[in-house]
């Protein structure tokens, strides 16, 4: 059912501190910002050629990820996004084996413009996941 990892995400409380340091310091190809108020985050994207680490910053004070960077001031770790074929056959699976999708349980549009869902941490060892369809 998995696919490949399309990416790391590190939510930070500065998106142009942690771009300059993915940019300049790592010497990385950092996309420009892209704001998604439907998600509560403003994002970039650090190209690794094989995948991606997903920066995310607060957008708003009711952004998603808010209570997040709250806890951990430095930022971190926020969640693994993997690709699927079919992101409803996969959706139907796992709850058919008792993970539960976050939200209303369909697909939304990710910063790829493609579907995307998530997992409860809890059942996936403490680890948020996404699954983005390709």
């Amino acid at each position: 059912m998995l696919g490949r990892l399309n990416h790391v995400a590190i939510a930070v409380p500065d998106l142009a501190a942690a771009t300059a340091t993915y940019r300049d310091t790592l010497g990385a190809k950092v996309s420009e910002p892209i704001a998604l108020p439907e998600h509560g985050v403003t994002v970039v994207f650090v190209d690794l050629g094989n995948t991606k680490v997903e920066l995310l910053e607060p957008l708003g004070a009711d952004s998603t990820i808010a209570g997040f960077v709250a806890k951990n001031p430095s930022g971190g770790m926020h969640h693994v996004c993997y690709e699927v074929e079919d992101i409803i056959a996969a959706r139907d699976r796992l709850k058919a084996a008792g993970a539960r999708v976050l939200g209303d349980g369909n697909p939304k549009t990710g910063a790829h413009g493609k579907p995307v869902l998530f997992l409860h941490p809890k059942d996936f060892h403490g680890t948020l996941v996404e699954l983005e369809q390709v």
